[in-house]
């Protein structure tokens, strides 16, 4: 996995027109100060994040996150943005961001879904630190604003859930008009189902006809650089989002039958519970460094029916128990320095 990100070249223009001095960010970033001059801006995860600490310390404005997320200028939206836009709902929308975000980052937006709730979270797969929180501002001010602005109406959700500690809660039950729990075990965006399947009033079949084709040819062709139990391991972290995804569920995603899914398994020298297997493995080992998910909130993202059944497969895995396993990966982490030097 490339650990590039491909920065939308509105964001200077953004950041100027809400009072920052790009050469401010960027050294507050620590960050080459020609780096937005570039044809095509691509920085990695850590460079990513000290952006967006450095756009933080530039503002000095608790609001600045929810304020840059919040596009109200459709003519600046990227082709991504505006397949979302063109969706049939809400959760269309969301599920054609998840996708499509595959083209420009390390990054993937997971659907949660819980008796008659849906979560949204961002999870930043090669990150070896938590995300700034300005940036999931960002985030979740973008989601919001897609989803009111294509459903027409006040779209908002049940809940805000952020790990930092509190502060400026009235300012963000305000801007989402929901309310806000910090200290949370995750950073998530929880609505009803009955919401995230509302229609899209700007919903546009041309548009998308022309729009979402050429998103999956680039789709389909970075997916070929990588070998067939790689995108089928991809699919399936996302699938993994609390449900227990079967071949049939794979084999769907991938556009093929069952059987030939079967066959292609079987070129490969592995089978489809072996594959399954080893995405819970990578994914428990994500979750366990880069989250504060409690150990059966883990077990249930990744598809099991109960806490042990976890624990059981994880100590197969690596020997320990998962919080031993947590304890340890973190004391041999070397500190990660608050800013990234200039290039």
């Amino acid at each position: 996995m490339t650990n590039r990100f491909r920065v939308s070249s509105t964001l200077p223009r953004r950041l100027e027109e809400l009072g920052l001095r790009q050469e401010a960010v960027l050294r507050q970033a620590g960050l080459p100060i020609g780096l937005f001059n570039q044809d095509k801006i691509q920085v990695s995860t850590e460079e990513f994040f000290a952006l967006y600490r450095g756009i933080a310390d530039a503002s000095n404005d608790p609001a600045f996150g929810l304020k840059l997320g919040t596009e109200e200028r459709v003519e600046r939206y990227d082709p991504i943005k505006i397949a979302a836009l063109s969706a049939r709902s809400f959760r269309d929308a969301v599920e054609r961001l998840a996708r499509y975000k595959q083209l420009t980052c390390p990054e993937e937006i997971r659907l949660v879904e819980r008796g008659n709730e849906c979560a949204v979270q961002f999870v930043w797969l090669l990150a070896h630190e938590k995300e700034p929180p300005l940036l999931v501002d960002v985030c979740f001010a973008w989601i919001v604003s897609i989803g009111r602005r294509g459903t027409g109406r006040p779209l908002n959700p049940k809940r805000v859930e952020f790990e930092r500690t509190s502060a400026h809660r009235e300012m963000y039950e305000a801007h989402f008009h929901s309310s806000v729990k910090f200290k949370a075990s995750r950073n998530a965006l929880v609505f009803s189902k009955a919401d995230m399947d509302l229609p899209f009033a700007t919903y546009n079949a041309e548009l998308l006809a022309i729009v979402a084709p050429q998103l999956e040819a680039e789709l389909t062709q970075q997916l070929a650089q990588k070998t067939f139990s790689e995108q089928a391991k991809a699919i399936l972290k996302r699938l993994l989002a609390g449900q227990r995804p079967g071949i049939q569920d794979l084999a769907r995603e991938l556009h093929l039958s069952t059987r030939t899914l079967q066959r292609r398994l079987t070129e490969q020298g592995i089978t489809f519970q072996r594959l399954l297997e080893e995405t819970r493995r990578e994914l428990a080992r994500h979750y366990l460094l880069h989250a504060s998910l409690e150990l059966n909130e883990t077990a249930y993202l990744l598809g099991y029916e109960d806490a042990n059944s976890f624990f059981r497969a994880f100590h197969h895995w690596e020997g320990t128990s998962p919080g031993q396993w947590r304890v340890l990966q973190k004391n041999s982490q070397p500190t990660t320095q608050a800013h990234v030097g200039a290039a």
